[in-house]
């Protein structure tokens, strides 16, 4: 019996199995154990793919785990994060708001599933992404009860409270997950600064974040690796 061949799918396994413990903390509030959960899960995510390069035993059945289980770790889970977020501002004596429009929250869930699929059959996605991966969108959903529970601005508070502002992000995740929109990757090839600049100065600039702000760095980081991303292809133009 072939071990190696079975440890890549085993660590897909512990992704879900992240994911799926994160959704009983989101249905808690407990936000940060979820988002820790989620990291993990994407930290797992990272090296099943890792292992089976270094076994080399890519297979089929891999490649469907892997995107079985990132739907449930970066799919369902953001999605029912905005679900929940929604639910807090409702108006519990209304039952189109407490009930149908937080609903919409998972409209992350479906664009993920789509970007998924989509990914699976788009050969171009070997070296670099095009759309926001689902992981980074699931940071960035999942970053958002953090701001507000770690955040001591009422402004803050107001804004991710407000519904048409939730739905504004939601319509956005779902686009920026499926839009034709290169985005650099993070994987160092050449150990040398010149093929490396933007990798360089994004994980500089991440670390600088994080150190000054801590949780509310997450979702600022993600939409700085977008417009980092979109303005790299505008000189790549020229």
């Amino acid at each position: 019996m072939n071990i190696k061949k079975h440890i890549p799918n085993l660590i897909t396994l512990i992704n879900l199995f992240c994911g799926c413990i994160a959704i009983v903390f989101v249905s808690q509030g407990d936000f940060l154990m979820a988002f820790y959960m989620v990291c993990l899960g994407i930290f797992f995510d990272f090296f099943d793919g890792f292992f089976a390069r270094l076994f080399k035993v890519s297979s089929p059945l891999g490649l469907q785990l892997d995107s079985l289980a990132d739907m449930v770790t970066s799919g369902v889970v953001p999605g029912y994060v905005m679900f929940s977020l929604f639910s807090k501002g409702a108006n519990p004596h209304e039952v189109i708001g407490s009930v149908f429009i937080p609903l919409v929250g998972f409209i992350v869930t479906l664009g993920s599933c789509y970007r998924l699929a989509n990914f699976n059959i788009d050969t171009r996605q070997t070296d670099s992404f095009i759309g926001l991966p689902t992981p980074a969108n699931a940071l960035f959903i999942l970053s958002l009860p953090l701001v507000i529970e770690f955040s001591d601005s009422l402004l803050i508070f107001e804004i991710l409270s407000n519904h048409w502002v939730l739905l504004g992000i939601t319509l956005c995740s779902a686009y920026i997950l499926n839009a034709e929109i290169p985005l650099f990757s993070l994987k160092i090839k050449k150990f040398n600064l010149k093929d490396n600049v933007l990798q360089v100065v994004f994980l500089f600039v991440c670390i600088v974040l994080v150190l000054l702000l801590q949780y509310i760095a997450i979702p600022l980081i993600i939409i700085f690796y977008v417009l980092l991303s979109v303005v790299n292809n505008m000189f790549l133009k020229k």
